[in-house]
């Protein structure tokens, strides 16, 4: 019996033991603390920066053109109108160079006391042939001493011009306007012309007849 009850208490012990808790944690551990009741560390914000506020303006944003450059400037405007207002616009005692002063020259004597168109005619036989690439002098100036054209020439000079006559500014203007091409002339391909008082027998295409001047081709 004493063999039974010891077994007995053995078994009750072993039986007991199995039912014991995990260890715990010892006192010197800190206790849990319920995320409610915890203290949060803080964080501190930098101390901010002030700026001055911006000026506000109200002029309109303008956005640079790409296409453009600062140095290219505009081209100016071709004078334009009827012949009559041409040349109020460009009456002048000064032809502004050389080539244009000898142009003027033989529009006035040969047609200064023509109609504006026939001036512009006469002004425009002498631009033709100097453009008219190798058939006659390349400049007006050459065009005039060509030998034998132009009556009122002799020599290596041009005769002199009353200058503050309103006529020989008026043969400046129509210069002017025959060198920029300005106006279209009734005889603007002829190379030729004549007085109508003769009758010199050329075989030449004729394509208009101004005032008193007969203009060929």
């Amino acid at each position: 019996m004493l063999v039974s009850l010891r077994s007995a208490l053995l078994i009750f012990a072993a039986v007991s033991g199995s039912s014991v808790a995990p260890a715990q944690v010892g006192p010197s551990s800190e206790p849990l603390i319920a995320a409610t009741s915890a203290s949060l560390p803080k964080i501190v914000e930098p101390d901010r920066i002030e700026y001055p506020a911006l000026p506000v303006s109200n002029d309109p944003v303008v956005t640079p053109d790409t296409d453009s450059t600062a140095d290219v400037q505009a081209t100016p405007a071709k004078p334009t109108g009827d012949l009559p207002s041409l040349v109020e616009q460009f009456r002048s005692a000064d032809a502004g160079s050389h080539e244009v002063e000898c142009l003027a020259v033989g529009i006035y004597f040969e047609s200064k006391s023509e109609p504006l168109a026939g001036q512009l005619a006469v002004g425009q036989v002498i631009a033709n042939r100097a453009n008219s690439n190798g058939r006659f002098p390349s400049t007006y100036c050459g065009v005039l001493f060509q030998r034998g054209q132009f009556s009122f020439v002799h020599g290596r000079s041009l005769p002199s011009v009353p200058r503050a006559s309103r006529q020989w500014q008026t043969a400046v203007a129509i210069a002017k306007i025959v060198d920029q091409d300005l106006k279209d002339s009734a005889a603007n391909n002829a190379l030729f012309f004549h007085a109508k008082r003769v009758s010199p027998g050329w075989r030449l295409k004729r394509v208009a007849s101004i005032g008193n001047h007969v203009f060929y081709r």
